[in-house]
């Protein structure tokens, strides 16, 4: 039996086929990528320092603090932001890159609403509330990725120190051998080390710019190490077990309020999407009842109902451990 293929169809699918491969292989190129810019930021940046002050200087300017391990903003809540993000403090980079959103987002407003002094009040809006928002994300993310990561590294620094190295050699471990974020926190640590502070310090610092649960956790069982002795290696593999249950606890509740989370995201999108599609096919559904003042009273009281409905389904489902 004989099967008839239409050539245009199999040109089709071969182009298809050709371009998925393609897109397959820049995805993987580019995710190796980021991953070595990652995992080699820190040792890059001490590739270029000239000794062990100016590295540990330099690390710190990339975080927003002085020479002396101070913030340099005069706003805590901005400065715990920065140093929680993770991302490279350029003060040049970021004035270039607000002055850009906020051209952006100007003309964008001037062209749609033909408002010069509205385009102007939200090109300036969106240059001071997009950058926190990112910073917000990328602190989210970071601090995430650090509870993923902080069992492993407590289990690289048991191993080394059964393997008979000191704790100051052990940190430095964890930052050559992982990658990023916990790669540069404990990399930084060992630095500060090797500077002349105390692991107690050390530690401390890490948990005062990642902000982060877990880490806290590791840095009061440091503390009460140094202040009342006892096996550290036994302490750090009690904690890594407990990281990791906790770790399995929250994924146990993310499950468990998944229900919650996709009803509260389909009730909130669905008055909104609803509102656009009629918006967009039938511009003059409404007619002139929009613009009457108790029709406005009304959306207005629905759209502040929806907003608390929000907030009680977020309160019923935000479990913290």
């Amino acid at each position: 039996m004989k099967l008839n293929v239409d050539p245009s169809v199999a040109l089709y699918v071969l182009i298809f086929a050709a371009v998925f491969t393609a897109a397959q292989a820049a995805w993987g190129l580019m995710n190796v990528g980021v991953a070595k810019r990652t995992v080699n930021r820190r040792l890059a940046t001490a590739e270029r320092a000239g000794g062990l002050g100016d590295l540990v200087l330099e690390l710190r300017k990339q975080r927003g603090l002085s020479a002396e391990g101070n913030s340099i903003f005069s706003w805590a809540w901005f400065s715990d932001l920065v140093m929680r993000s993770g991302v490279v403090y350029d003060p040049r980079r970021w004035a270039m890159v607000c002055a850009g959103v906020a051209l952006t987002t100007g003309i964008a407003v001037l062209v749609l609403l033909k408002n010069p002094l509205l385009a102007i009040v939200v090109g300036i809006a969106s240059a001071v509330v997009s950058p926190i928002v990112y910073l917000n994300f990328k602190a989210g993310a970071r601090a995430k990725l650090l509870g993923q990561q902080l069992p492993n590294a407590l289990e690289v620094i048991v191993r080394s120190l059964e393997a008979g190295h000191p704790v100051p050699t052990a940190v430095a471990l964890v930052g050559r051998e992982l990658p990023d974020p916990i790669g540069s926190e404990f990399g930084m640590a060992a630095d500060e080390i090797a500077y002349g502070a105390t692991l107690e310090q050390a530690v401390g610092r890490i948990a005062d710019r990642c902000r982060q649960m877990d880490i806290d956790l590791f840095a009061a069982t440091i503390r009460l190490q140094e202040r009342a002795g006892g096996n550290l290696t036994g302490l750090l593999k009690m904690l890594a077990h407990t990281v990791r249950e906790r770790q399995k606890m929250r994924l146990k509740i993310k499950a468990a309020s998944s229900e919650g989370r996709a009803s509260a995201i389909i009730l909130t999108a669905a008055p909104i999407c609803v509102f656009i599609l009629l918006q967009v096919a039938s511009p003059h559904f409404y007619g002139d009842v929009i613009g009457e003042r108790p029709v406005q009273i009304g959306l207005a009281g629905l759209g502040s109902w929806m907003f608390v409905g929000n907030l009680v389904m977020r309160k019923m489902i935000d479990m913290r451990i």
